[in-house]
């Protein structure tokens, strides 16, 4: 049963709450919890949902959604804001991408299972409140924490929502991301496991503009990507009339990502870069080398054709296989529309 909805649609005026939502308990008694901030506005409106934490190791996210809820006075504002700071409490304290007590990647276990394993429920216990309650969710992500990276927006397209892609550009725009990737859910080329199970396309399937904002990279505080979030969230509060003012600039296009991959390393040795991360590399440029303790130095086999580097990796220490850089390879201009999104 819902209990943060129900306390939004009281008719009670302005108020801020904390609490938290009970998932299950530890062998030494500790809960398993959500904890939560809810604002809720002078009068009723639209309501923006921020979560802030998802796997383990994504820090940035989470500050600039508590910072922003504590920079806000209920008393001005028009509908709600709700953030839940973290989905993965277990995660967290373990400074690591998943659940220690059961490995499951939580973005693809939405929308949950009351009765399933520790990160299935966390999951249900989150849905539950989002469902019929969000208009707008920010799933808020990093980078692997062995990657740099720009802040960068992801969405999917659900067939069945009445979200429309237009919309969710909309969301995005007032976040300026460095490129907006179009996810494919079946995970082609991308990544492996149950891409509809991440928590944006969930919420697409219920009616919900949802996308993720990836903010630079995982177990670092980056305070210049918790600023360009804080801003983004005001922005988008503004478009969807939740603050007052006049609407903030937002992206007039978004440079559209269809096609996006990895480069792996063939062989091991330290990893040296020659280019930055956000860096277009074109047609026959190398993106580094891989120095061997032995004194040789091999490049990286030449791009065959132009990509951008969404994330380029940080640490040096490679093994063959693992990954050196995520590419962007195909991408558009898209105009993004001029309604407030998601309407």
């Amino acid at each position: 049963m819902s209990t943060i909805g129900p306390w939004l649609a009281e008719n009670a005026g302005a108020a801020r709450r904390s609490g938290s939502l009970r998932v299950g308990s530890m062998a030494s008694g500790a809960e398993v919890a959500l904890p939560y901030v809810a604002l809720r506005g002078a009068r009723p409106g639209r309501t923006l949902w921020l979560h802030g934490q998802v796997h383990g190791d994504e820090i940035n996210g989470m500050v600039a959604a508590l910072r922003f809820a504590r920079s806000l006075d209920p008393a001005g504002m028009r509908g709600h804001l709700v953030v839940t700071a973290t989905g993965n409490p277990q995660a967290l304290d373990a400074r690591r991408k998943r659940n220690p007590y059961d490995e499951l990647d939580l973005d693809q276990s939405y929308p949950g299972n009351a009765g399933g394993l520790i990160s299935e429920r966390l999951a249900h216990a989150l849905f539950e409140e989002v469902r019929g309650t969000a208009d707008v969710l920010i799933n808020l992500h990093t980078m692997n924490p062995l990657f740099d990276a720009r802040p960068y927006g992801v969405y999917k397209v659900h067939p069945g929502s009445s979200v429309s892609e237009a919309a969710v550009l909309a969301a995005m725009a007032p976040f300026f991301p460095h490129l907006a990737c179009r996810q494919d859910v079946g995970g082609k080329g991308e990544l492996p496991g149950n891409i509809a199970g991440a928590l944006d396309y969930q919420c697409l399937a219920a009616g919900i503009c949802a996308f993720m904002l990836e903010l630079g990279s995982g177990s670092r505080l980056e305070m210049e990507n918790v600023a360009l979030a804080e801003r983004g969230f005001g922005a988008l509060a503004q478009q969807m009339g939740i603050l007052a003012g006049p609407v903030a600039p937002r992206a007039a296009t978004l440079r559209r990502v269809t096609r996006r991959g990895w480069i792996t390393a063939d062989e091991g040795g330290l990893f040296v870069p020659r280019a930055r991360a956000g860096a277009t590399v074109r047609a026959g440029e190398s993106i580094g080398d891989l120095l061997k303790l032995d004194g040789s130095q091999t490049a990286v086999p030449p791009f065959t054709r132009d990509g951008v580097l969404i994330g380029l990796r940080s640490d040096p220490v490679v093994h063959t296989g693992e990954r050196l850089a995520f590419v962007a390879w195909e991408w558009d201009e898209a105009g993004v529309p001029d309604q407030a999104g998601a309407d």
